[in-house]
This record gives structure tokens, C-alpha cells and sequence, in this order.
């Protein structure tokens, strides 16, 4: 089983999610989302897995998002044309990104306490 998180070190809530792994004692594979984004088939696995719309790893607070008019080309866009977006361009991507490799394969976009916790218990057997 294993655990890898997406992220950005500049990123607050990200630095909330690591302190929480910290926390519950669990070790994490981090990818930095900006020097090494994933690629257009990872994001197109992880939105699988998901079972989210493509549009929830869109980081829409973000300056690349704004910048590059994805609020009106979005909703136009077929996934993998957005998965090739994102792969693209990391600092598009919503983060923090939770993977959790276990029974079952768990993914989180953005850090939520609970549903994180939800994802470890159920892959890693962690107390709450």
C-alpha cells in the first residue's frame, strides 16, 4: 500500500495536509505539482479513480487558470483535452492531490481533514 500526495510547497494548504500526514504517522511520496506536473494519462487515472468532474482538478483560484481564459474554454473542452491542460501546466492543477494505494485505490482533490482521514482508514487501517 502506499500513499502519494501532489503538491505545491508554496501552496498553505498543502503545508496543512503534510502536517497532517505528519500528525497520523503516515509517510508520503511527494511530487512538487509545478516542477514535475503528471502526465495527461496520470490525471486522466487519477480523475478515474475519483470519480469527480474533470473540472474539480481545475485550481480556479489560480493565476494560470484566470490567465489562460479556462472559464469559458472549459466547459468546451473534452477530458482529454483538459487532462492534456493540466499535464501542461502543474500550477493548474487543484492541490493538494491525496493517492491512496491500497484495496482499493483513494483519491482526494483539495485537503479536507475528514475525508482524508475517510481515505487512509480505509486503505491503511489508521486510527482516526
Amino acid at each position: 500500500m502506499s500513499v502519494v500526495v501532489y503538491h505545491y510547497a508554496g501552496c498553505s494548504t498543502c503545508r496543512k495536509a503534510r502536517k497532517f500526514l505528519k500528525e497520523v504517522g503516515i509517510e508520503a511520496v511527494l511530487i512538487d505539482l509545478k516542477a514535475a506536473p503528471p502526465s495527461a494519462e496520470r490525471i486522466a487515472e487519477l480523475h478515474a479513480a475519483s470519480g469527480l468532474p474533470v473540472k474539480r482538478f481545475f485550481n480556479t483560484s489560480g493565476q494560470s487558470y484566470r490567465g489562460g481564459g479556462f472559464k469559458d474554454k472549459l466547459p468546451g473542452m473534452s477530458e482529454a483535452q483538459a487532462c492534456a491542460a493540466l499535464a501542461a501546466d502543474g500550477m493548474l492543477i487543484k492541490r493538494p492531490i491525496l493517492v491512496v494505494d491500497g484495496e482499493s485505490t483513494a483519491v482526494r482533490v483539495g485537503f479536507r481533514e475528514p475525508d482524508w482521514r475517510t481515505a487512509l482508514t480505509l486503505n491503511l487501517e489508521v486510527s482516526p
